[in-house]
């Protein structure tokens, strides 16, 4: 009996030793919002038990946002849809903790106690009270000027959107609702709005922005309306919109330190510290290293859903923090968790291609499509670096700034990303194409069939239903080898900058002989339409595939019509998608080809034609009176007093003014004369099919009577004028030099007779 005593003590105190460990593990559950409040992230990772009453200030029914508030606390739930939740509902929050920019609850359970009033506002008068992190989430009341309200759609819902604008900067609005008959009234209206603050985030979970939950539009009141309609507004002229721009930026200048991981001289640079990241636009061109510590000052911006410094200042430090790229896959890269950040990814190269501003390499991964890009370097001294080469099917390995198009949600769908490199040599050949490949599977299959035919002793049978099956699969062999020479030689009409509409019609035959003759087609966003279209649909499955750009709107749609009574198969959905890859890839690369074009015979500044683009002109002009003995004219125009127009108002409006005097003497020519600006202050007009000395002359007359109106240019009131000279073909020259040099002279000569340019503000 004592043993089994002294058994049973030893048992119960076992059992209380293991009831006191397990409640000693268990963490305690927290019965309060000021208790989560209170918390930091760290704390609240481990996701800690909750058990509080709190009463709601926002919820989207059709969504997950749920913000609650208790006296001055409030916090962020994230909820279930259709649970009917009204502002000033008092509900029991039942969940775990969660860390994200500050704590906030994944609910498991939200029970309604009772209803009563909703948690009194606090006034907020400014932006920067806005942006502080003890506002997140309180119900506070603004006053704003209401820059935009639109319908918006985010994933399946649809609510209005505003944009506000308060003291000190933007803010943007979701008010719950479809109701659009009010929104014109809105618009540069001041109104008073309650909701919930909310920030708007990048991929890291970094500040970017407020974002203001609001219940409903009886939330929104209007305090004065606009002093206008939208339809009484007057028509502006494009060229003249910026009259009404106007800007009072009070943001201070902020200075950040970290390792430079990219620079690009005059354009930008990218910080890194940790897991910190910055991108950062500059006109800096001094000398930099990549690894350096450096110290950055500028203005602080939010640009492309992300953090940035803007007319920035970099200031070396003498010190070097060199940063190891992390190595990453297309899953990592594209959720934006290593945004601007140095990086690592292999890839298969898919497509090299060289544009006026950089190397494009488009690269395949995780069967993911992405590009890594090489930035051209900005300067007209040294020639440009011939484009590194790698083949086709090449496994590589890049590194560089992991950039998106823009910053990433960190709740949202992935997004396109690409990588940023240095030099050519951040891409570096891992393994050459594989051996697998079409010409040596014929190379087998032609070494398999002659051993076949000498050892073939099995029978006539045998021996022909090897040969059907053999040559079923050399069919298939050559018609993939057929679709490859395709694809290849398409590929080469893309880089060798053959005319888009072949190459859209090569692209659309290839996917036709793909799916065994089905008709196909391409629409292009500006109308035009490329491929075979039947004239009827009728008894043919219709599918199609987006032309997506990674520069902006969609380039327009690919068509396939199958004849099949269901729905198309996988294969012919992925031979479409390849099409469309190729036709947009095409319209991108003719693109950049005309856009280098028309920078090389276009003066930037004016849009005129420039000095190059005379002189080929003028060339041709010559060779074709040296045949046909016909006169032509040529204008030397210099504006009068330029320099005093920079001295006295700055280079702004020397460049406004020249683009106005360029507007004036484009509308004084005849459709056949051309204008162009040889540099400076100085232009010529080539007058071709004139009759005499008197034609051209008339002609400068009008350009010199151009000018005799005043120049409105931002509040100063310019009065003009220009000194012209002409010169006549052959009578005054028969070569470019010697004509440009006669009409100079002239010019010189009619200079000395005209008076100085006046100015009046």
């Amino acid at each position: 009996m004592e043993s089994l005593a002294l058994f049973m003590k030893r048992l119960f105190a076992a059992l209380l030793a293991l009831l006191c460990v397990s409640a000693w593990a268990s963490p305690p559950t927290l019965t309060t919002l000021r208790a989560v409040h209170s918390l930091s992230n760290p704390e609240a990772k481990p996701r800690l038990p909750v058990d509080f009453e709190a009463t709601v200030t926002y919820y989207d029914n059709d969504g997950k946002d749920l913000f609650v508030q208790d006296r001055d606390l409030a916090i962020y739930v994230f909820a279930k849809p259709g649970l009917h939740f009204v502002p000033g509902d008092r509900i029991r929050v039942r969940g775990k903790t969660d860390s994200d920019f500050r704590p906030d609850v994944l609910s498991d359970e939200l029970t309604l106690v009772s209803h009563g009033p909703v948690p009194k506002s606090i006034t907020v008068a400014t932006f920067p009270q806005l942006i502080r992190p003890e506002m997140d989430c309180l119900r506070v009341t603004i006053r704003a000027k209401v820059r935009s309200a639109d319908i918006v759609k985010d994933v399946k819902e649809r609510n209005i959107y505003l944009n506000l604008l308060v003291d000190g900067g933007y803010i943007d609005a979701t008010v719950l609702g479809q109701d659009a008959s009010k929104l014109k009234d809105l618009l540069d209206a001041d109104v008073e709005i309650t909701g919930s603050v909310a920030g708007k985030f990048d991929s890291k979970m970094q500040l970017a922005g407020i974002m203001l939950e609001v219940p409903s539009l009886a939330d929104v009141k209007i305090l004065k309306a606009a002093n206008f309609g939208l339809a009484s507004l007057p028509i502006t002229p494009m060229d003249q919109i910026l009259g009404a721009y106007n800007v009072q930026d009070l943001t201070q200048r902020v200075r950040v330190r970290g390792t430079l991981t990219y620079y690009r001289p005059g354009n930008s640079v990218v910080l890194q510290e940790g897991t910190r990241s910055l991108w950062i636009r500059t006109q800096y061109e001094g000398p930099l290293h990549i690894g350096q510590l450096v110290d950055v000052t500028g203005f602080p911006d939010a640009r492309d859903g992300y953090s940035t410094l803007t007319h920035s200042e970099i200031t070396e430090t003498r010190m070097a923090a060199p940063i190891a790229p992390v190595s990453a896959a297309w899953s990592q890269l594209t959720s934006g968790e290593h945004a601007f950040e140095l990086v690592s990814v292999e890839g298969t190269v898919l497509v090299a291609v060289r544009g006026a501003a950089q190397d494009e390499y488009v690269l395949s991964h995780e069967g993911h499509l992405f590009s890594a890009i090489y930035r051209h370097p900005e300067t007209d001294i040294l020639p440009l670096l011939a484009m590194k080469r790698l083949a086709v099917g090449s496994n590589v390995l890049v590194t560089g700034i992991c950039t998106l198009e823009y910053g990433a949600n960190p709740l949202g769908a992935p997004v396109a990303f690409d990588v940023l490199v240095r030099t050519p040599d951040d891409i570096a050949m891992i393994t050459g194409p594989s051996l697998l490949n079409v010409r040596n599977l014929v190379i087998l299959v032609g070494a398999l069939l002659a051993v076949v035919m000498v050892v073939g002793a099995r029978g006539w049978i045998l021996e022909y239903r090897m040969s059907r099956q053999t040559t079923r699969m050399a069919a298939r062999i050559e018609a993939e080898a057929d679709m490859e020479r395709r694809r290849s030689r398409i590929l080469e009409d893309i880089n060798a900058g053959q005319e888009l509409a072949d190459i859209l019609a090569q692209i659309t035959d290839l996917v036709s002989f793909k799916l065994d003759g089905a008709p196909c087609w391409c629409q292009i966003t500006n109308g035009q339409r490329y491929g075979n279209c039947p004239a009827s649909l009728e008894n043919l499955t219709l599918i199609r595939e987006e032309l997506s750009s990674r520069l902006g709107p969609l380039h327009g749609e690919i068509f396939a019509a199958l004849k099949l009574p269901a729905a198309p198969d996988e294969s012919a959905l992925e031979t479409l998608a390849m099409g469309a890859r190729l036709a947009a890839l095409a319209i991108e690369t003719r693109s950049l080809y005309s856009d280098l074009i028309h920078r090389s015979e276009f003066d930037l500044l004016t849009d005129i034609h420039n000095r190059f683009s005379l002189d080929k002109r003028l060339e041709t002009a010559i060779e074709a009176a040296s045949y046909q003995s016909p006169v032509f004219g040529l204008i030397y125009i210099d504006l009068d007093n330029f320099k005093q127009v920079n001295d006295v108002y700055g280079h702004r409006i020397g460049d406004l003014y020249l683009q106005q005097a360029a507007h004036r003497m484009k509308h004084e020519l005849r459709p056949g004369d051309m204008l162009a600006r040889l540099g400076g202050d100085e232009f010529a007009v080539l007058v071709p099919m004139v009759r005499s000395r008197t034609d051209v002359q008339e002609i400068a007359a009008r350009l010199e009577r151009c000018f005799d109106s005043q120049f409105a240019i931002e509040g100063c009131l310019l009065h003009g004028s220009a000194s012209v000279g002409i010169a006549i073909y052959p009578e005054d020259g028969t070569t470019k030099d010697g004509l440009l040099s006669a009409a100079d002279a002239a010019m010189y000569v009619s200079k000395h007779t005209k008076p100085s340019v006046r100015y009046s503000n």
